[in-house]
Formats: structure tokens, sequence, C-alpha cells
């Protein structure tokens, strides 16, 4: 049976790309923050079931809740990076963007005390605008990226994108791993989690994940957010009804269907399910 790829997307309720106009950076600090607490019940969740998973961490996040991390790289999980405080790739510039990586990619192995090989972007935000970014990636010490999304998205995603894994050309041989699609009638559905997981019934998922990853001959990532399992978080004023569809439906049902995928499917990390990629050439000759 495959074994796929189980993310999370270490992030706070409040610092999602949807509430960007409505909540001020600035303000983070004077929210309630739940990430620890939710993030407590995800590695709960992925013990009874004995999976380990990539856990794609803010920098922001880790700074203030470090023993939260030293919990994740403890109970066997890969500790990677989401950037420092998610914010959109596509709207930094090379120089900005190095930055806000080796930052982020420092905080994490200091506090985890392993070393950070992945990177995901805020909200998918590498394409081809900024392809750019994958040769800093390389550069600052990153092995691979999932930062990507082949989908025809009002937020993100890039429709005719590469659909399976890749090196991008003239990047130092990092890998890029694209989040899982469904093709059907010359569309790419988005498969990988996230609200999506959320917004359809569970069975249709299920089969539509098999479906895509089948034919698809690779492994699937799967992602979700710490909050997305939380249905007492504070909400959010001022927002429109499509965000509030988006963030806060079907949260007290998340953390039931998650069981029900780790069931359903053979899970591990990033890292490991794609080790026959990361793996550099003469260390695969040696063994």
């Amino acid at each position: 049976m495959t074994i796929h790829a189980m993310t999370i997307d270490v992030e706070d309720y409040f610092q999602v790309q949807g509430f960007a106009d409505h909540v001020d950076r600035a303000a983070w600090d004077s929210f309630p923050c739940r990430v620890e607490a939710n993030t407590d019940v995800l590695l709960d969740q992925f013990a009874r079931a004995g999976v380990t998973a990539t856990f794609f961490t803010l920098g922001w996040v880790a700074e203030r809740y470090p023993v939260m991390i030293r919990r994740i790289v403890a109970a066997g999980h890969e500790l990677a990076s989401h950037g420092y405080e998610h914010i959109l790739a596509d709207t930094q510039d090379a120089e900005t963007f190095r930055q806000d990586v080796r930052r982020t990619k420092l905080i994490l192995e200091d506090i985890g005390g392993v070393e950070v090989l992945g990177y995901r972007a805020a909200t998918f935000s590498i394409g081809p605008r900024n392809a750019w970014a994958f040769a800093i990636l390389a550069e600052e010490g990153h092995r691979y990226s999932s930062s990507t999304y082949p989908v025809n998205h009002d937020r993100y995603g890039d429709p005719n994108g590469a659909r399976t894994p890749y090196q991008p050309e003239g990047a130092g041989g990092i890998w890029e791993f694209p989040m899982t699609t469904w093709r059907v009638a010359g569309r790419n559905m988005p498969c990988s989690g996230g609200g999506w997981f959320r917004q359809i019934p569970y069975p249709l998922y299920r089969l539509l994940f098999a479906q895509a990853t089948r034919a698809s001959g690779q492994p699937g990532i799967f992602y979700l957010h710490p909050w997305e399992i939380d249905s007492s978080q504070p909400r959010i004023d001022g927002i429109g009804f499509g965000t509030r569809v988006r963030h806060y439906r079907n949260l007290a049902a998340c953390g039931t269907r998650l069981d029900a995928a780790l069931r359903d499917f053979q899970w591990g990390r990033m890292d490991q399910v794609f080790a026959d990629r990361l793996t550099p050439a003469t260390a695969r000759s040696a063994t």
C-alpha cells in the first residue's frame, strides 16, 4: 500500500490569509493563542494512529511555543519551515524572501535541535512570478519545497503547474512536491485536504484522494491546520460570507474526519515518503 505524506501547517486561527485584511499583524500578540493546545490534540491523534507527519511551522509560533516544537520533534515528526509570519512569498522581493527563509530556519533548528530540510510557502505562494524562490531555498539549505498547488483558485495556485514532483531548472537540485490534485474534465481539482477536506462529505473525499493518487502513480500530500479541529476558536468580525464558510464550516467534524483518514490510508513524514528523491545519489549507491 502506498504511504502518503501527512502534513500540518502550524499557524493560529488569526494568522490565516483569509483574515489578512481584518487582523492587524502587529496585533497578533493580543489575540488568545490556541495553536499549542490544538497541536497537542493532533499529536495525540497521530500517536494513537501510529502516524508520523511533517509540521510546517511558522517561526513566529516557534519563538512563542518552544516546548511545543520540542514535543513535535520528540514524537518523531519532521520539523519544517512555513516562513516566519505567514507573508505571501510572491509579495516579497528576493532579498526579503531570503532573510525570511534564513531567519525561520535558524529559529526552528535552534529550538528543535534538528536540521530543517523542508519549506512550504504561506498559502502556496510560489509560482511562475517568483520561481526564483526555489534557488534561494536551495542556497539557504532546504532540500525540498511543497509550495505549489496546480489549481485555479482565487487566492493561490497555477492551474498549468506541474502535478508531480520535479526539480526546478537552475535551482540547485531542490525538489518541489506539488499538492495533490484530481484531474477531471480537463481541470485540476484540489484534493490535498485543508478546506476542501472539510467542505465535502468524507466518503467522497476518500474516493477522490484514492483515485487521484492512483492515477498519478505518486504518493498524495495531505495538509491541515491546527485551527481546523477547533470549533471553539474566537470568531473574527467583519469577514465576508464566503470567508466565513471557508474557515468555519465543519470545524466540529474535522477531528473525526481526520481519524477516519488516518485509518483509511497509510501516512508518513514528507522526508520519509519522498526519501528516494531526497537522498543524495552518492548515499543511495553506498547502501
